[in-house]
């Protein structure tokens, strides 16, 4: 049985369960079913084969955590001796930091001494720079440029989908911007949350999985999917996702992406949700936001995600996305490409216990610096 996401079989299931299952569904593998055409049997099986092979890094229902925690991109200033090193303490030591990617530019550039990129998530009541003040006493890095989410206009992986898409398609209407703001939750929900999130093992990819997740949050089934479904209407839960390891090479040494691009635009201040709406509709973008660069990135206000196999492909799509910021009488004033070199993703941890746990560690009993 092929393990790899260019199997035809595969690729259909993975075309719908990267980032096309939306929020809470009580049978998310019945769902991914009945909308790839895939016997459900199958597609069982060739999820759990992909996981057991690394192809499938993890399988997790996904929650729209800038509605649960504070959060925000952040570029760091390292020394170049001591990149490495941070970059392993930030994904290695810090439950709290998801993305962590080595970017770069083609030309030196305003912000290309930015080298370390990666995502913050810290609980509510927290404060994310004081989070990052401790991990620079154990990085070595000498600076940190916080950008919270203003607004969401995309947000989803779909990387086999993505395959077949041109430069320039786009949706019919302009993407809808998704607001940040925090959500309170009891204690209760707080529990099913927990139990909702943790990534799927290989036995529990099957019909009938969150009964144990139920009983795990102290919940009956009908109770645990209620409350699911609450949180889904708060715009809390995000998608239940297959997320491929998109990165790194197969065990036969077939990639799925080759090319990560971080595009960096500025437009007018009074625009940014225009033209976040515009650029979020494109289909090739997996992540599109309404962030704040600062003097440090030449007031950048929009930014994007594109992956892709081919670095052409990538700036014909970046083209494709500049003529139509054109088309709609939206001035760019400023544009720049940061490219990603070596990443590694995992789920921000954004719970308040583990918070305080972390930080006593971190000042307990010197700092373990890099």
């Amino acid at each position: 049985m092929s393990i790899e996401h260019t199997d035809p079989v595969n690729a259909r299931i993975l075309a719908v369960s990267e980032d096309n299952i939306q929020g809470f569904v009580r049978e998310p593998f019945v769902e991914i079913a009945q909308r790839s055409g895939v016997p459900l049997e199958t597609v069982i099986e060739r999820i759990r084969t992909m996981l057991a092979a690394g192809t499938i890094r993890r399988v997790r229902q996904t929650l729209v955590a800038s509605n649960l925690a504070e959060g925000a991109l952040v570029a760091w200033k390292v020394p170049e001796e001591k990149l490495q090193g941070a970059f392993d303490f930030m994904f290695q030591q810090d439950p709290f930091s998801g993305h962590v990617v080595v970017r770069s530019t083609d030309q030196q550039t305003t912000g290309s001494e930015y080298r370390l990129w990666t995502t913050l998530k810290t609980p509510v009541g927290t404060s994310m720079d004081e989070h990052c003040r401790v991990l620079m006493t154990h990085t070595g890095c000498t600076h940190f440029k916080l950008m919270p989410a203003r607004g969401i206009f995309a947000l989803g992986v779909g990387h086999v989908r993505r395959k077949t898409i041109e430069p320039g398609d786009k949706s019919a209407e302009p993407a809808r911007m998704i607001k940040v703001g925090i959500a309170q939750l009891n204690e209760l929900e707080w529990e099913v949350l927990l139990a909702l999130k943790r990534e799927l093992t290989l036995d529990e990819v099957r019909v009938g999985l969150w009964e144990a997740r139920a009983a795990e949050a102290g919940v009956d089934l009908e109770t645990f999917c209620r409350i699911a479904e609450e949180l889904n209407r708060r715009q809390v839960i995000g998608r239940f996702s297959t997320f491929l390891e998109h990165v790194k090479p197969s065990q036969t040494g077939v990639r799925v992406t080759r090319f990560n691009a971080l595009f960096h635009w500025r437009v007018p201040v009074g625009r940014e949700v225009e033209a976040g709406s515009e650029v979020g509709r494109h289909d090739i973008l997996t992540h599109c936001y309404w962030r704040e660069g600062g003097a440090e990135f030449n007031h950048v206000n929009i930014m994007a995600v594109c992956h892709g196999t081919e670095r052409d492909r990538v700036f014909a799509h970046k083209a494709a996305i500049d003529a139509h910021l054109e088309r709609c009488g939206i001035p760019m004033l400023y544009t720049n490409v940061f490219w990603g070199g070596r990443s590694e993703i995992k789920p921000s941890e954004i719970s308040p216990k583990i918070h305080r746990e972390w930080l006593a560690k971190m000042a307990s009993p010197e700092p373990a610096r890099i």
